[in-house]
């Protein structure tokens, strides 16, 4: 990925990882809301409403909870998907290819946009994930990057892998 000449490392955070989950599953993990509830946000905040159109300018909108309550919603669009393979989104646009809210909006837990390309790729009987998010400028990566990106995201896909686990049981 990191040849493409649509990523910038200056201006993409990467977190990749082998995982002992089939490919199969980490995506429904993704793609359904009810397993999206379970593992999208790292706890303790928790995820209390997901909605999901699985299709290029469908929704992807989640409600984040912080331990004290108070909720964080976010809406995205998504702009491709490979099935099994490949899910793109961003908080740029909302469903349809709308231009979004400015970044901040409707108490959103980050003050910026990005886009997210996640990528599934046979490892063995695991699965290689990698998450790569793409901002406008150094500022916003950078901010993300403080904001805990590599803890939480990384945490996020812990949980993932314990969810994942338990449909596969």
């Amino acid at each position: 990925m990191a040849n493409d000449e649509r990523y910038d490392d200056r201006l993409d955070l990467v977190l990749t990882r082998t995982v002992d989950v089939p490919r199969a599953l980490v995506w429904e993990a993704w793609t359904n809301p009810k397993h999206v509830k379970k593992w999208f946000a790292p706890a303790p905040w928790t995820t209390v409403d997901c909605e999901i159109d699985l299709r290029p300018g469908g929704v992807f909108r989640t409600v984040m909870r912080s331990p004290e309550g108070q909720d964080f919603p976010n809406v995205g669009c998504f702009l491709e998907l490979v099935e099994r393979r490949k899910l793109i989104w961003t908080d740029a646009l909302a469903p349809g290819y709308r231009p979004a809210l400015p970044s901040g909006h409707s108490g959103s837990c980050a003050p910026f946009f990005f886009t997210a390309i996640i990528t599934l790729e046979d490892h063995g009987g695991g699965t290689k994930y990698t998450a790569r998010v793409l901002h406008k400028d150094a500022t916003d990566r950078k901010t993300h990057e403080e904001m805990g990106f590599f803890d939480g995201w990384g945490q996020c896909l812990e949980q993932l892998v314990e969810v994942v686990k338990k449909l596969a049981s």
